[in-house]
């Protein structure tokens, strides 16, 4: 919330409540709802670096599977060569 917001609610308020300090309270909880939410929010969200994160997961793991495929199909191809020369 901006303070401009904040300022016009407060400004409301003190009209409606013709007392500084009640619209001052309730702004000041509605500020702490808002930064509330927000919070709870942001664990939600999906940030630039939590992106960049997965990103360079999914690049590592990609790579892996690929280091593993070959492996293991070059140990195929020795294991078929070997099986053709003992029998």
């Amino acid at each position: 919330m901006t303070a401009t917001q904040s300022l016009r609610i407060y400004e409301t308020l003190n009209r409606h409540f013709k007392n500084s300090e009640d619209a001052k309270l309730v702004v000041e909880q509605i500020e702490q709802i808002v930064e509330e939410k927000i919070e709870a929010k942001k664990s939600v969200l999906l940030v630039k670096d939590d992106k960049i994160d997965i990103i360079e997961r999914i690049h590592k793991a990609k790579i892996e599977t690929i280091i593993w495929i070959v492996g293991i199909g070059v140990l195929q191809f020795i294991f078929i060569i070997l099986s053709k020369k003992i029998l």
